[in-house]
């Protein structure tokens, strides 16, 4: 099957709740046919669709490494590229996909990890709030597995800068990385973000979860304790 009639077989199936089947569907096809589609969803304006892709994104690519891993870093380097301002365009998603794929597969992890953090340092740094959002996610996944990778790239450091970032969604999304992290040295700043009631949509455990920017920093200084 042609990819465009694969795309067109799979993009309705994106907007459904039942991960387990939309991952049979796509595994019914090879990995590298079914790249494209992904990539095009991680576009996507609906939540339900970008984040079924993130989560499909990681799956197919860990398949991938598993036989292909030059294949895999192909894939690693699209969203790269993507996010490069020589590309001309904007790489919505991407970040939440390289932390998705990265918290699936520890060697792309280990050889990748060093370029998500650089996204919060000024030669890549992404100046779009909605960027900003999809990085601080993409670390906080990444960091939900494997937080020595972030730490030994100074993570934690360049992270701080986003505790002070005057968008209250990003507050949220960098304390949480931090309560993930174990970072006691950021208590002073989350206690400042507890009574923020902007609302938030975490995606965690493959379910989108409604929740506010206090509720993030009270859970984080949960952890913290």
């Amino acid at each position: 099957m042609k990819e465009r009639a694969i795309k067109r077989k799979l993009t309705p199936l994106l907007q459904g709740d039942d991960l387990d089947i939309i991952l049979a569907e796509v595994r019914a096809f090879p990995p590298r046919r079914v790249i494209s589609t992904l990539m095009s969803a991680l576009y996507s304006t609906v939540e339900q669709i970008k984040w079924n892709a993130v989560t499909l994104m990681g799956q197919v690519t860990n398949d991938l490494a598993r036989t292909d891993m030059e294949g895999a870093r192909v894939i690693m380097r699209q969203f790269l590229w993507n996010l490069n301002e020589e590309c001309g365009g904007i790489g919505w998603g991407m970040t939440e996909a390289m932390g998705e794929i990265m918290a699936v597969n520890e060697k792309l992890a280990n050889e990748y990890a060093h370029m998500l953090v650089s996204y919060m340092r000024e030669e890549n740094y992404l100046e779009l709030p909605a960027m900003q959002h999809g990085l601080m996610w993409g670390l906080g996944r990444l960091a939900m597995v494997r937080p020595e990778l972030l730490l030994k790239n100074d993570a934690d450091g360049y992270m701080t800068l986003y505790l002070e970032s005057p968008d209250n969604v990003v507050q949220g999304l960098a304390s949480r990385n931090f309560g993930i992290l174990k970072i006691k040295e950021a208590i002073p700043h989350i206690r400042a973000f507890v009574d923020i009631a902007v609302p938030v949509n975490l995606y965690q455990n493959r379910r989108i979860i409604p929740t506010t920017v206090g509720e993030l920093a009270r859970e984080a200084l949960q952890r913290l304790k």
